[in-house]
């Protein structure tokens, strides 16, 4: 039996705190090591198997209340990691993409975050997409408003206003949604990741933290997926 892969996994990265926590290391320790192991480890284990989407959660809107000191900290070990191996990626053929309201981001990180995805605008083997300052009801607020703002919809044509049409204003708009969601370090639950998106997502929850996430860990993951029934509201596999 072939196994088929999912093309577009995305992960509710969570743990790392936690990671540290028990290992008597500063919080921000445990999120460096996921920023290695992303690049290093999962990024390079996707390009391998023929993934074609990956996406991250960095940084929920939920996120700010943990306070700036946390917040400029992360922000710099996003800087970080967006020049760590960005030339080996890009050979590789990996498009870098970003979800979420960045606006509200260090002037230096936006401009940092749309350089590189400017330079690696033509590259189709993988694109990672990480959600920062990402928030699925804020995603879908700011669609709205950017559906008024367009100014193609009125009180005689919102009518004809499908799904499709609507999935234009969002984000996402130019990926694919995810087949398979995952999230470690052991909550049963979403928290409002893609909420547009993940309608039937196939999903997996586990309790390894994220810095000890491994490859044959999400080897295993995608065994798993692979032997189930995706039916899409359907009486019949597809």
């Amino acid at each position: 039996m072939i196994q088929k892969n999912p093309q577009h996994i995305a992960f509710i990265v969570d743990g790392n705190r936690r990671w540290a926590t028990k290992r008597h290391l500063p919080a921000i320790a445990g999120h460096k090591l996921v920023v290695d192991k992303i690049l290093d480890e999962i990024v390079s284990h996707s390009l391998k198997l023929g993934i074609s989407h990956l996406t991250f959660w960095a940084f929920s809107t939920e996120n700010w209340k943990r306070g700036m000191e946390f917040a400029n900290k992360l922000f710099g070990l996003l800087g970080y990691a967006l020049d760590k191996n960005t030339d080996k990626y890009e050979k590789a053929g990996v498009r870098f993409n970003t979800i979420g309201d960045t606006s509200k981001l260090p002037s230096k990180l936006q401009q940092k975050l749309i350089e590189l995805k400017n330079r690696s605008l033509n590259k189709h083997k993988l694109t990672v997409t990480v959600a920062i300052n990402y928030g699925g009801r804020d995603e879908i607020i700011r669609a709205i408003k950017k559906l008024v703002k367009s100014g193609k919809y009125n009180q005689e044509t919102i009518d004809n206003l499908t799904e499709a049409d609507f999935v234009q204003f969002l984000d996402t708009n130019d990926l694919p949604e995810p087949d398979l969601i995952i999230r470690t370090g052991g909550d049963i639950r979403l928290s409002g990741f893609l909420s547009w998106q993940n309608q039937y997502s196939e999903l997996f929850f586990t309790h390894t933290l994220m810095p000890d996430f491994s490859t044959k860990e999400f080897d295993q993951i995608l065994v798993e997926y692979s032997q189930r029934d995706r039916r899409f509201g359907g009486d019949t596999k597809k």
